[in-house]
């Protein structure tokens, strides 16, 4: 424990720097491109990475087993989601909207301001790293029912997400459907399931890192609850929903009044 007590700070400070370089070469992508969704694709891959190099630095004598688990499934989530980032990025002509919206509206200072935001998102993309460091630190051996629990919330999560983007990409993919809102499959059931099992996945961390008298590992379930409030109040529904109901109008306002904003549940059925 004293080991991990003098460790644990250079290690943090370390990922930290890192994502903050991170978040850096995002900043000089998308200035060179004028394409700020290069930015998403930058803090998925780094947070990975973070994720992944604090669970593999061997502090104390945490469990290699668990270090090499979960470095194995924050690079399989980074890989997923990063890849399908990358490739929707490298497909569109357009901005994202929300990105679009701030060039917008700072104008001159756009540039200046879209640096801080992204120091912003570099600390987030540290908590979160510190969440899967804290899970993988765990010194007593792998709790078979509870390791088995986060596995099955990392597979359903993953899987889950991935069905979600598949069904919205084929959803927009479809010119005759230019226009309309996507309530179809998971969309059906919650406005953003993307969300909700982006939110899940980071249970599965803290559920494997659960064994013995750890109390550190607790720490851990802070970061699901960290993405709930940063999706649905911050960054995640509150802008993008400002955007659909300025595209969609009444379409939209409809579909909020039938169907759940995060968690997936039978839609209410009209009138």
């Amino acid at each position: 424990m004293n080991v991990l007590l003098m460790a644990y700070p250079a290690l943090a400070l370390t990922l930290l720097l890192f994502l903050m370089l991170v978040m850096a070469g995002a900043w000089a992508a998308q200035r060179a491109t004028r394409n700020s969704g290069w930015v998403d694709v930058f803090w998925t891959f780094g947070t990975g990475i973070a994720g992944a190099v604090g669970a593999l630095v061997p502090l104390g004598t945490a469990a290699p087993a668990r270090r090499l688990l979960v470095a194995a499934l924050v690079l399989v989530w980074a890989g997923r989601l990063g890849g399908y980032i990358l490739r929707r990025t490298a497909a569109i002509r357009h901005e994202d909207a929300r990105y679009a919206r701030f060039r917008a509206e700072w104008g001159a200072r756009f540039e200046r301001r879209m640096f801080g935001l992204l120091m912003i998102q570099a600390a987030v993309a540290w908590l979160l790293a510190l969440a899967v460091t804290l899970a993988a630190s765990n010194p007593y051996p792998l709790a078979p029912g509870l390791t088995l629990a986060g596995l099955a919330v990392f597979a359903g999560s993953v899987a889950g997400e991935g069905l979600a983007d598949r069904q919205m990409h084929a959803f927009r993919a479809d010119p005759a459907n230019r226009g309309k809102v996507c309530a179809r499959g998971l969309w059906a059931w919650s406005r953003h399931p993307n969300y909700f099992f982006e939110i899940l996945v980071w249970l599965a961390y803290p559920l494997i890192g659960l064994a013995g008298p750890w109390w550190p590992g607790l720490a851990g379930l802070a970061a699901p609850l960290f993405m709930y409030w940063l999706l649905a109040k911050v960054s995640g529904v509150p802008p993008l929903e400002r955007e659909m109901l300025a595209s969609r109008g009444d379409a939209y306002r409809d579909y909020q009044a039938r169907v759940s904003p995060i968690v997936p549940w039978p839609p209410r059925r009209r009138g």
